[in-house]
């Protein structure tokens, strides 16, 4: 793993898969989708992002009864703001590889 040293912050190289909600140190450990450069409190603020994402899809989930409007449920809005904040993350840590995938999903 490569460490990078930015700012005076000390930052490593990570792998990020969205779907599974992981940040991996070892890009041979499990597929991901990006690449980032983060310090630990860049990291934590991730995974945080990431169990409030698990959260919300888990609130969704239980609050469904069959609604065919179940996109306009405020848990799914809340989801849809945490999602949009891990890409804006993701995007603002990553790779110039990650920032270019990143923009072509427009998703921010």
């Amino acid at each position: 793993m490569r460490e990078i040293n930015v700012a005076g912050s000390d930052r490593k190289t990570y792998y990020v898969s969205v779907g599974a909600g992981q940040v991996l140190e070892d890009k041979e450990a499990a597929a991901f989708e990006f690449a980032i450069h983060a310090n630990e409190a860049e990291l934590d603020k991730l995974q945080e992002l990431f169990e409030e994402i698990q959260d919300a899809d888990e609130d969704e989930a239980l609050s469904f009864k069959g609604s065919p409007t179940i996109s306009d449920s405020p848990e799914n809005d809340t989801y849809d703001a945490l999602l949009q904040e891990v890409y804006r993350m993701l995007h603002e840590l990553g790779t110039s590889e990650t920032r270019q995938h990143i923009e072509t999903m427009n998703i921010l």
